[in-house]
């Protein structure tokens, strides 16, 4: 249920445990953060402090769930100097895991701190820590159609491009304005926000809406947490081509309708 931003139902679960005297473990606390943080309760509460605090203090001892669940809370609400916290903890549970490492660098770059950066692809380089390539697939009359940023293999690439562009200039008429902090790089402000459109979830979605019938749901999935631009841009996309999009990341699923999604965020 917490994956799918159900925090309510995923506490009174909880209480229900307690109340029939179910021991809670590393797996169950996952579950909760996970449920507070897609639902947004932590950050609206202002208690992502006091999450991370609760966590270090369990009676068991955390997994890469919970602090996985705790990372994004923090990145949803712009927890930085708790994200790198987070993020350190994770590390220790698998220093080799090449998602974290990415998340640690975009943290840097969101704050145009780009020695660091570069120290973070040093420490992967030295590690022999491989970046996994973003992906997202989508399934169109019994086939599935996978894209990663800037892709060029698909045979309607060319229809795919024209229509993001007019998806781009719908975006603008709503007041959205891309997040540039988020690409890994120390270049140009436009060509930042032409890097972001491109991301491959988006190219899914545009796919999915220029080959499937009006009103028909679109289903995504991707391999990586989608970013907070791309976030932003599928609520109104949702509601501009009143579609519904389920897209499903490493984390969890969001179900956009109508410019909201199911996180809350």
């Amino acid at each position: 249920m917490g994956t799918n931003g159900y925090g309510e139902k995923a506490v009174d679960l909880f209480a229900l445990m307690q109340k029939e005297g179910l021991k809670p473990d590393g797996v169950t606390f996952g579950g909760l953060l996970s449920g507070f943080s897609h639902s947004g309760l932590l950050g609206r509460a202002g208690l992502l402090t006091e999450a991370v605090e609760l966590v270090k203090t369990m009676p068991v001892k955390p997994n890469a769930q919970v602090w996985g669940s705790l990372l994004r809370a923090c990145q949803i609400h712009e927890g930085t100097e708790l994200s790198k916290d987070v993020v350190q903890n994770l590390l220790d549970l698998d220093p080799c895991d090449g998602g974290n490492f990415v998340y640690l660098s975009n943290l840097y770059a969101s704050l145009s701190r780009w020695d660091e950066v570069n120290v973070c692809r040093k420490v992967m380089i030295d590690r022999g820590v491989h970046k996994v390539p973003g992906c997202s697939s989508i399934e169109v009359d019994g086939m599935v159609h996978e894209f990663v940023a800037w892709d060029s293999r698909h045979l309607q690439i060319i229809q795919i491009n024209l229509f993001l562009d007019e998806i781009s200039k719908k975006l603008k008429e709503h007041d959205h304005e891309s997040n540039r902090a988020l690409v890994l790089h120390d270049i140009e402000d436009e060509e930042k926000e032409t890097a972001v459109t491109y991301h491959s979830e988006r190219i899914a979605v545009a796919f999915g809406l220029m080959s499937t019938p009006p009103r028909k749901t679109i289903r995504v999935v991707k391999n990586l947490c989608t970013c907070s631009d791309c976030h932003s841009a599928l609520k109104i996309i949702s509601n501009v081509y009143k579609r519904e999009i389920i897209a499903r990341d490493r984390k969890r699923f969001h179900h956009f309708k109508d410019g909201c999604c199911s996180c809350r965020d």
